[in-house]
């Protein structure tokens, strides 16, 4: 009988029985929140996680766990560093991992920045795009061909692609009026996007991608917004559960957060998930495009569009100068 799981589900949930001894996998952001839980529940199963973060003496810290409980259960873990903001570390990082030749069955780009003040990355992009897009766009491409035929690719993305498509006309708001959650919205559509472009581009190997939403979890990744932002958008949520016939919103646990992400890694089958956006444990449905920012569920069509996709891909180039 096939396992059902939804919101609630936790990592441990979702990873009941599965033994992931000689898999390989790659996580960024290792160093809080949900990449902390997802290579710890993954390497608690058997799995060598490389870590990857930028800060790696808060990594370590961060992460004693999850070498603890790898050593318990015959997994593996190690750091890798990893700034996003910065294009140079970024293919530094890559190019260590290509020089070890040793391939991942999955990637996780877990790692990402949220309703950030107005600012720019070390190249001069708009400091969300940049970090939450554009680096895992070099990392990812540049280490395409460590990633196992059959394997996959994880995006974290957000409900928070509602509140934009992405904007390659003016991508680092230099005619746009900065708006912090306008641009996280962006750069969370373009996580979407990516992953439905990568998946066109390497699923004759095997290779699906997928973006997932992992639902709202209290994690320092929220610590630049407005607590009054964050109510009134709970209430239009409410709002809106309740003409639906729901129950009110409930935060979720960092191990509920997530338990989608490793679902689609390593539970989901790939034919399932690929170039699909999934929330709570399954693939969302896709919903109009002028629906109500604060629905909570599905994806917007626009960030699952092909040709939208393919029109990021070829910007994105452009932004960081190489072609993949």
């Amino acid at each position: 009988m096939v396992e059902v799981f939804g919101a609630t589900s936790t990592t441990d949930d979702v990873l009941s029985g599965v033994n992931l001894k000689g898999k390989r996998i790659l996580v960024t952001g290792v160093s809080a929140g949900l990449g902390v839980e997802t290579a710890r529940s993954l390497a608690a199963h058997g799995a060598h996680v490389v870590g990857a973060a930028r800060d790696l003496s808060k990594a370590t810290a961060a992460t004693e766990q999850v070498r603890k409980g790898a050593a318990a259960n015959a997994g593996s873990f190690e750091l890798a560093e990893l700034d996003l903001a910065n294009l140079k570390s970024v293919r530094a990082c890559a190019d260590r991992l290509l020089a070890k030749r040793e391939p991942f069955d999955v990637v996780i780009a877990n790692a990402g920045v949220m309703a950030t003040p107005f600012g720019h990355t070390a190249d001069g992009f708009e400091t969300q795009f940049g970090t939450n897009h554009l680096g895992h766009f070099v990392l990812i491409n540049r280490i395409a061909s460590l990633i196992r035929d059959g394997g996959r690719l994880i995006n974290l993305s957000s409900a928070g692609h509602r509140y934009a498509n992405v904007d390659l006309d003016d991508p680092n708001f230099e005619r746009t009026p900065y708006d912090p959650l306008v641009a996280y919205g962006r750069s969370k559509t373009a996580n979407i996007l990516f992953a439905v472009a990568f998946d066109k581009r390497h699923r004759d190997r095997g290779v699906r991608a997928a973006a997932v939403h992992p639902g709202g979890i209290k994690t320092e990744l929220g610590r630049y917004q407005d607590p009054s932002r964050i109510t009134k958008m709970i209430d239009q949520i409410n709002q809106q559960r309740a003409a639906q016939g729901k129950g009110p919103f409930q935060w979720k646990t960092i191990p509920q957060g997530a338990a989608t992400s490793v679902w689609a890694a390593v539970v989901a089958p790939a034919d399932e998930i690929g170039a699909q956006y999934c929330e709570d444990c399954h693939v969302g449905h896709i919903v109009a495009n002028d629906l109500p920012v604060g629905v909570n569920e599905a994806v917007r069509g626009y960030a699952i569009d092909l040709n939208n996709a393919e029109a990021l891909w070829k910007k994105s180039e452009e932004m960081v100068g190489g072609s993949f």
